[in-house]
């Protein structure tokens, strides 16, 4: 029969990463230091370091996969497998955050989150924060196209402005925030001329 296959060994990178997302995503990227996340992946200093060259570069590698995780596979997978419409995967938008409100473990937006705890405008993991969002403005612009919307880019800053406004609500603990960001979502797109 041969040897018991054994599971892969997760490289380095990818412990020091996994572990960074984690944290970086529950705690923030300020309150967590280097320390904190060489000791809880198990690797070693040499290990980040090699693959990180300072802790930005962590933050942004970690900003690149939340990119991958949370805005293409869960908020557009999400809303594509909800609603067929452009204008319905809009709104699903609200159907998605509303039960992401409701976890235990709500952590708020990250790109929101990191963009506010770096003050320099320049800085490049702010920059970065304003990349991933744009990126999110223009899947929403892509939807408001698609539902025949006149201006996408301006619907799309404004759906948007929704979104975040509903993400601070739901921090605050309205347990509401997408069920309302969604009413107006739905007015919105009316006053659009879209049915919804």
């Amino acid at each position: 029969m041969g040897p018991t296959p054994q599971p892969p060994v997760v490289r380095g990178r990818e412990r020091v990463l996994d572990t960074a997302y984690d944290l970086f995503s529950r705690h923030g990227t300020r309150a967590v230091g280097v320390d904190r996340i060489i000791a809880e992946s198990g690797a070693a200093k040499m290990t980040l370091y090699r693959n990180f060259a300072s802790k930005d570069e962590l933050i942004i590698a970690f900003l690149e996969r939340r990119e991958e995780r949370w805005s293409r596979a869960w908020l557009e997978g999400g809303v594509e497998q909800r609603a067929m419409s452009p204008a319905g995967r809009l709104l699903a938008v609200f159907d998605l955050f509303g039960e992401w409100f409701a976890l235990d473990d709500f952590e708020g937006c990250a790109f929101i989150t990191v963009m506010l705890e770096v003050g320099e405008r320049e800085h490049p993991v702010r920059q970065a924060c304003v990349r991933h969002l744009a990126q999110i403005r223009e899947y929403l612009a892509g939807l408001a196209s698609a539902a025949g919307i006149e201006d996408p880019d301006a619907v799309a800053r404004q759906w948007h402005i929704l979104m975040k406004g509903s993400i601070v609500a739901a921090a605050e603990g309205d347990r509401h925030a997408a069920a309302r960001a969604r009413e107006m979502g739905a007015l919105l797109l009316r006053h659009h001329g879209v049915a919804v």
